[in-house]
């Protein structure tokens, strides 16, 4: 008979036993069943889907002068500074005058010479010319020998020439006081244009050497308001831009605030960095808070299409497929669409330009829409995507389609 301090000890293992095969039970069966059943879904929403190419790009000014030195000299004095509002002709410097002063005074000297030269050519030729009149006469009248007449009108010609070179003479002593007096006016450095100063690189007693690459004294932009961003775009993307496409940006001088703009131009001047090429695009920004200001670094989007207020699911859920489904309902088997959420183009690089060509849509795709505790298949036409949502039809607005299944604990 067994003894009575044994029977609890077997009474724990039976219920120790029971509890074992319990837990056993819940983790091949109940536990089975709720990952089976762990869907991760979304909601078809109605909303707007834009196609975005974005890039960064540099700030400036529509129009800037670089203003520099026609003559050398040393500076006398500088009235501008950085920030400056000037006018066109307005003096923004001063060289010392004078050098240039002095070579005016001697040019205007050798002028007044040179006049004094032709009065008294003009001089000599009335004398010749009188001269050969009267040797004129006494030959008519037999009186000397033809040779002298010929001599004296030989006199004439030449006083003649002499008088047409000292005026010519005048004219180019004339030039050489216009030249001089230009080089004086040339020691006032002005501003070629209305604009704000964005560089002085000048200071008193500095000497400006002039030659074929003058240095830049000045830097001056002739309209802030009206500013320009200098954008870098990829060859893959910019087949899809053109000119009056909105531009939207960003600035770190302002990160909460959106400014927009527009595309101006699209340059042919292509740049290879690292085998990659790209293409300047200008985008024409209104600047009229003078908010913006040159040399910025602007992060910007250019909208190369949009859809509004159209049905969208997450591209997740197009790329979803339950393990079981067969082959035919993958996403592939339909033939995914060139430039398609999900895919990528022959030749072309991830990032930007596969979030751009996810934009060309138009294929028949499969959702999978979650019916209670089960997936079932829907076939939807795919439109715009701007790389996260995508368009759809075919289904209806507040569907819950499934985008992924939790993995089942270890």
């Amino acid at each position: 008979m067994p003894s009575p301090t044994r029977r609890p000890f077997r009474l724990y293992l039976v219920i120790a036993a029971v509890a074992l095969a319990l837990l056993a039970a819940w983790w091949f069966t109940g536990r089975d069943g709720e990952a089976a059943g762990a869907y991760r879904t979304a909601t078809v929403e109605r909303g707007d889907v834009r196609v975005v190419i974005s890039a960064t790009g540099t700030l400036r000014a529509t129009t800037t002068v670089d203003v520099g030195s026609q003559v050398s000299g040393q500076v006398l004095e500088v009235l501008a500074d950085y920030n400056d509002r000037v006018t066109q002709g307005q003096a923004i410097a001063r060289l010392d005058p004078a050098p240039f002063q002095t070579r005016l005074d001697q040019a205007e000297a050798d002028l007044a010479s040179a006049r004094a030269s032709v009065n008294e050519a003009r001089a000599s030729v009335t004398n010749a010319e009188a001269d050969y009149r009267r040797k004129r006469d006494l030959v008519e009248r037999q009186l000397i020998a033809r040779s002298e007449a010929d001599l004296a009108l030989a006199a004439r010609d030449q006083a003649r020439a002499r008088v047409v070179s000292a005026e010519a003479a005048v004219r180019q002593r004339q030039a050489a006081v216009g030249n001089a007096r230009l080089d004086v006016d040339y020691t006032v450095i002005r501003s070629p244009v209305d604009g704000v100063v964005l560089l002085r690189d000048i200071e008193p007693g500095q000497t400006v050497a002039a030659s074929f690459q003058t240095p830049v004294l000045f830097q001056i932009a002739e309209d802030l308001a009206q500013m320009q961003i200098d954008l870098s775009v990829d060859e893959a993307d910019v087949g899809q831009i053109r000119e009056g496409l909105p531009v939207s940006f960003t600035v770190d001088a302002y990160p909460d605030r959106q400014f927009s703009g527009e595309v101006r131009q699209v340059r042919l001047a292509a740049t290879a960095t690292s085998n990659v090429i790209t293409y300047p695009v200008v985008v024409q920004v209104q600047n009229a808070d003078l908010s913006l200001l040159p040399g910025m670094t602007a992060s910007a989007e250019i909208v190369v299409d949009g859809r509004e207020g159209v049905l969208r699911v997450p591209n997740a859920a197009l790329r979803y497929t339950p393990p079981d489904a067969p082959r035919s309902g993958r996403p592939g088997a339909e033939g995914r669409p060139r430039g398609a959420p999900g895919s990528m183009t022959p030749g072309a690089r991830p990032g930007n330009a596969g979030a751009a060509a996810a934009g060309r849509g138009g294929a028949s795709r499969t959702l999978w829409v979650l019916e209670g505790k089960t997936p079932q298949a829907v076939p939807v036409q795919v439109g715009v995507s701007d790389g996260t949502m995508t368009e759809v039809t075919g289904v209806q607005e507040g569907q819950q389609v499934v985008v992924g299944q939790e993995r089942p604990a270890e």
